[in-house]
């Protein structure tokens, strides 16, 4: 029997969770279709399919249901084609739509200039069929799926504002100047345009940052056979195939180290600021980055079986759960739309059992319909964002999108990545001891063998050899030590720096020192000896190397207690440095040597009865980040990493992470309050435009009021400022 096939089709047209559940049930009417997953986040079906199913059948299902797939996403140039579009319908149809509202805003200053009908008419007309159309087509579909939405709404509220204009001015006197409606239906438009150009924006940085984690993935590999090099396809490697691996280069594959000895930069997997080692034995990670040694590996795992593809499904996978808030809006509506319908044929129908003429009773039923414009329902969401996000800007926190708010003002834990995020990410020395010198002279020879070299424990040295003012010499006959460290000539003497395993094979013991050695490396210190090999063998010296604490990341902790707000320190590196940050901190839940798909999954346990924050920098943090309800990244790090978070950190600065989840509540808590008022109108005014109360003129003004309250509300937000000053140190 014939394994099933899995298809990945990118859908196109989807504007909710309505539209990836109307796909979802199409595929999955297709016969010999065993399972369909919609991702909304990334725009794609994943539908896995009996073998002789045929992909055109899966296309032209989704064709049916009213949306566009294909077998191949998008190239880039065509998603930035496509965005380049949209921004310019958008700012056409703003600039079309400001004429219109321009007289109604300075009507109060005394200053009337209301354009003539046919100007209105000239302007309002465009955007309401050619930038306005897509309410129309994605009306239908709802209509047609026997739902409501948003784009219901939208379309049916400007098109009575418009009809209703149109109307007034055809049966208006020739000498009369009649109150038209069409700035309403043009600026409801607009704006929510502006509102969907902001949410097909927030879908591409989603994606891209998909696209940033399967870049990593090097697309040649050189293969080893019979002791010939030749370079192939990625694709063309089987499992315990040879590979080799040159210094700089990323590890095509997931193997195991068979010859060379080398350091591996896997800071993508373990978030470890340190190179690691590599050894014959030794695993090696794909997309990781080879240090100066040539490697010879043999294949482990390939293609999605790889940990890189792991942590790109991980990411894929906690992005698809997401749901914006918006999503309130669209389950309102799917009621509020055959209410108000109903309410305007019972207007209608009522007035003339009354005896009304018909035209008193068609004005009155299109009352209802136009004091029902979802035009404060269209600003709500994306006013409160516009104001809350620009004010957290200015603070250097950037909300990326709604996801994030709809949940940030409930967070009880925040999680704390270690290294880059509390801690600098660099190493920096936190001891030194020396054995036959006084510690001037030891650092002093420590920084001649390092002179010239890029690696990070070098670079440490170097640092305090500038800070003590130091004058290195130039060393001679100086040579690399794969996977032990450096050797060189300094005034005759053979020296060397490096691990423990230097010693070992010089069969030095080291002595006096041994306590405080082992005393820091219980620490989580890395440990670097200083050696004399020639003429008088034997222990200089040695350096402790560890990261240190940002400025602010003590009072970041406090300040999160303060609110009750829990923190808990997640992290790849060793159990004796994060207990050593932990207790610094003051963070009593801590879980150290933690890979990326441990780090998700620990996050998704905290999520059973808590709202989880999960704070991190670097694409070991990824899947973390995705998985928890609110993801930050810290400013400083990966694109992936930011990409992959909804709220983003402009600065490293851990005191960012408590003023986050402040403004965040503040912004969302104004989203519900326009939300509120938004309806309150509407539960107001609608019975009144049915009892006749409110002529179309009035239910205009009642309408653009609701407006001018829900941004009014909104520009509150520009008041705010983090409780806590940012710049003490």
């Amino acid at each position: 029997m014939q394994e099933p096939i899995a298809f990945d089709l990118p859908i196109s047209g989807m504007t909710c969770a309505n539209c990836a559940g109307r796909v979802e049930r199409a595929l999955a009417k297709v016969p010999g279709v065993n399972q369909v997953t919609v991702n909304l986040a990334n725009e794609h079906a994943y539908v896995q399919a009996q073998h002789d199913t045929d992909p055109q059948t899966l296309i032209e299902a989704v064709s049916r249901a009213g949306y566009s797939a294909s077998l191949s996403p998008p190239s880039s140039q065509e998603r930035a084609q496509h965005g380049h579009r949209e921004r310019w319908w958008v700012l056409a149809a703003l600039l079309l739509a400001l004429p219109l509202v321009l007289p109604m805003l300075l009507a109060p200053l005394g200053i009337h200039a209301m354009l003539p009908a046919w100007a209105q008419f000239a302007l309002a007309t465009p955007v309401q069929f050619i930038f306005g159309a897509r309410f129309y087509v994605a009306a239908w579909k709802a209509l047609r799926a026997g739902s409501g939405n948003m784009d219901l709404l939208v379309a049916l509220g400007t098109s009575a504002g418009y009809g209703l204009s149109v109307y007034v001015w055809i049966m208006a006197a020739p000498d009369h100047a009649p109150h038209l409606y069409f700035e309403a239906s043009a600026m409801v438009i607009a704006l929510v345009l502006l509102g969907k150009h902001l949410e097909s924006r927030a879908k591409r940085q989603t994606a891209s940052a998909l696209r940033a984690l399967e870049a990593l993935r090097p697309e040649r590999a050189w293969q080893v056979i019979d002791g010939q090099e030749r370079e192939v396809a990625i694709s063309a490697l089987r499992v315990d195939d040879k590979v080799l691996v040159r210094p700089g280069e990323r590890f095509p594959v997931d193997g195991q180290v068979i010859e060379g000895q080398s350091h591996a930069d896997e800071a993508l997997i373990s978030g470890e600021s340190l190179p690691v080692p590599k050894h014959p034995g030794d695993q090696v990670v794909g997309g990781a980055i080879n240090g100066e040694g040539r490697l010879l590996v043999r294949a482990t795992a390939l293609g999605a079986e790889s940990v890189l593809a792991r942590i790109i499904r991980l990411v894929e996978d906690a992005q698809a759960g997401k749901a914006p808030i918006q999503r309130l809006v669209d389950k309102v509506s799917q009621v509020f739309v055959p209410v108000v319908l109903l309410i305007a044929l019972i207007t209608l129908g009522a007035w003339l059992l009354y005896g009304a003429p018909l035209e008193v009773a068609l004005l009155n039923a299109v009352a209802v319909l136009v004091i029902a414009c979802p035009c404060a329902l269209g600003l709500a969401t994306p006013a409160a964002i516009m104001a809350g996000t620009g004010v957290a800007a200015r603070h250097g926190i950037l909300i990326k999108d709604a996801e994030a708010l709809e949940r940030a003002h409930e967070v009880d834990v925040v999680v704390f990545d270690k290294t880059g995020t509390l801690t600098l990410g660099s190493p920096r020395i936190t001891n030194m001891s020396a054995a036959r010198v006084n510690e001037e002279q030891l650092l002093q020879w420590a920084g001649t063998l390092q002179r010239g070299s890029e690696h990070p424990l070098a670079k440490a040295v170097l640092e305090v050899c500038e800070q003590w003012q130091l004058q290195l010499e130039l060393p001679e006959h100086s040579h690399a030590l794969a996977g032990r460290g450096i050797a060189a000539t300094v005034n005759g003497r053979q020296l060397a720096l490096g691990n423990r395993r230097l010693l070992d094979e010089n069969e030095l013991l080291p002595g006096e020192l041994a306590e405080s050695a082992h005393a820091w490396e219980a620490e989580g210190r890395t440990i670097s000896w200083l050696i004399e090999l020639a003429p008088q063998p034997g222990v200089i010296g040695l350096f402790a190397f560890g990261d240190t604490l940002k400025p602010g990341a003590r009072q970041a902790v406090q300040q999160l207690n303060q609110r009750g707000i829990a923190s808990h320190l997640l992290t790849g590196d060793n159990q004796g440095s994060a207990q050593m940050v932990a207790r610094e901190l003051g963070i009593f839940d801590m879980h150290a040597q933690i890979l990326p798909a441990d780090k998700a999954a620990i996050v998704d346990n905290l999520k059973r009865n808590k709202v989880v924050a999960m704070v991190g920098d670097g694409l070991n943090d990824a899947p973390a980040l995705a998985a928890a309800d609110v993801g930050i990244a810290m400013g400083g790090g990966t694109d992936v990493a930011m990409q992959a978070a909804g709220i983003t950190l402009m600065r490293g600065d851990p005191r960012l992470v408590p003023a986050a989840l402040e403004i965040s509540r503040k912004t969302y808590a104004k989203i519900r309050q326009n939300l509120f008022w938004a309806f309150v109108y509407n539960l107001i005014g609608i019975p009144l435009a049915a009892l006749g109360y409110l002529n179309p003129v009035l239910a205009g003004a009642a309408m653009a009021l609701s407006s001018v309250s829900v941004v009014s509300n909104a520009l509150l937000l520009k008041t705010w400022k983090p409780k806590d000053p940012l710049e003490q140190p």
